[in-house]
């Protein structure tokens, strides 16, 4: 029987640009945003009308990759690219 109040856990340490760099070009995430948060993510695109819920798909480390009108199009750039979608919360 072992005492779980005795052991010890190894803990291993990632520094913080090893963090920002984990998943690069391998994980992206879609993410909701409005038409009005565009010019702040996308500022080379086209002026759009306000009010428009649309799909960002977004690389790992936050960085925006597309915008769509359509979730299913994002996934499928996603899948396009050989990228591995995860859920973010």
């Amino acid at each position: 029987m072992t005492n779980d109040m005795n052991r010890t856990e190894s803990k291993t340490e990632i520094s913080t640009e090893a963090l920002a760099h984990l998943g690069d070009g391998e994980i992206a995430y879609v993410k909701t945003i409005r038409s009005e948060d565009v010019p702040a993510l996308f500022p080379q695109a086209p002026e759009i009308a306000p009010g428009l819920k649309l799909f960002a798909l977004h690389a790992a480390d936050g960085t925006p990759i597309m915008l769509t009108d359509s979730r299913e199009a994002a996934i499928a750039n996603a899948w396009q690219q050989e990228l591995e979608m995860v859920s973010v919360h």
